[in-house]
């Protein structure tokens, strides 16, 4: 490669006029989604944008987030035992600043892209060497990097950057990304439903008979801002029960986005005697529907089903629209493979910039990723 040089920008009116062309069409990279970042990013979060030039030209771009930890309000409530302590200790104190290569509000590679294709040698050293000015872009204004993390890669892609750049690096496998490869031969639901086994058809059954009485509505700007105040309560209350955060969305993050995205981004509330008792969110990325962030009442979740129902609903979008594949992130891993996600094995590589600290990353980092035991469902068995 011919020099190469590195820009920094921190606006989205800043970056080159190709910048989406480089994204290849990957939603998460565009000037679009990007301006959603700027506007309502989590209160401790700073996302910078990266151009990586060949020369004058713009060979690739690459998203990165600043995590300021000590701002965050709550790592997660839902387990409370000694290992948990132990995790927040760490956090705030060898880790309160986190520079994340990639995109730490969803699941999957949407670090990073480029106009060419290049072999793992060359994209290990550009994304080593970006996180480097990076880092040097923070320690300029006094603020130190403590903990660096390069952000979902599939296994594969993992395997090759380990033999060069990456290979000083912690390797680490976390939860999987649940993705639903659709079967083209469903055109409606009940073909979907049809395929199911005997006890996942009754499940979905029982699920049906207690949505009763519940209507879905997709929401418009308007009525999002009408409802923005319970949008969020309901998003808060899943959030903050989640074994694990490092960030909580703004308030407005929703309008915002529905905002700058349009008919790409789109909103469903679930209503129960006019009372707006929950919601779930989809990005439409070209073949691949992408499930965004929910929220649900916690005194009628069980007794509804309301999140199991939420699955069912996006999977059937996802039919209808003829998506190839509907991506539900990690979490909640057992019940989305019971209405027919696979688990995809998600890498990533992480370093500490203290040098001692760094010879135990393996043994901190284990204290910072949760652990989860599931079981895998096979519903169509």
């Amino acid at each position: 490669m011919k020099p190469i040089s590195y820009t920094i920008y921190t606006s989205t009116n800043e970056l080159p006029k190709n910048w989406n062309e480089t994204a290849s069409g990957n939603i998460f990279l565009e000037k679009s989604y990007l301006k959603v970042l700027e506007k309502s990013a989590p209160t401790n979060m700073k996302c910078l944008f990266i151009g990586i030039f060949e020369q004058e030209t713009l060979l690739g771009i690459v998203l990165a987030q600043f995590l300021e930890v000590n701002k965050l309000e709550s790592f997660g409530e839902r387990d409370r035992c000694i290992k948990t302590t132990i995790r927040n200790f760490v956090f705030k104190r060898f880790a309160s600043n986190v520079l994340i290569l990639g995109n730490n509000m969803i699941t999957g590679q949407n670090m990073y892209a480029f106009n060419r294709v290049l072999d793992p040698r060359s994209i290990s050293e550009l994304l080593w060497q970006c996180s480097k000015e990076i880092v040097a872009y923070f320690k300029k204004k006094n603020t130190p990097i403590h903990l660096v993390c390069f952000k979902d890669f599939h296994q594969n892609e993992a395997v090759y950057l380990k033999k060069h750049h990456f290979k000083p690096l912690f390797h680490f496998d976390v939860q999987p990304n649940m993705v639903f490869e659709l079967n083209p031969m469903w055109k409606q639901q009940s073909d979907y439903v049809a395929d199911f086994s005997k006890k996942y058809r009754n499940q979905y059954k029982r699920a049906s008979h207690k949505f009763t009485g519940i209507t879905i509505k997709e929401l418009g700007i308007d009525e999002i801002l009408q409802h923005e105040e319970r949008i969020y309560e309901l998003y808060h209350h899943v959030a903050k029960n989640a074994p694990f955060n490092t960030f909580f969305l703004a308030k407005h993050h929703f309008s915002t986005f529905k905002k700058e995205l349009s008919n790409q981004f789109l909103i469903y509330g679930y209503f129960f005697n006019e009372k707006l008792i929950g919601f779930h969110t989809l990005l439409l990325n070209g073949e691949i529907l992408e499930t965004y962030f929910l929220g649900y009442d916690k005194d009628l979740q069980k007794d509804k089903m309301l999140y199991l129902n939420m699955l069912y609903a996006m999977t059937e979008f996802g039919i209808k629209n003829n998506f190839k594949k509907i991506i539900f992130g990690r979490t909640a891993l057992e019940i989305k493979s019971s209405i027919g996600a696979q688990p995809e094995t998600m890498s990533g590589f992480i370093f500490h910039t203290n040098t001692f600290i760094n010879r135990f990353i393996g043994k901190i980092f284990n204290q910072l990723e949760p652990k989860t035991v599931w079981q895998q469902r096979h519903p169509f068995v």
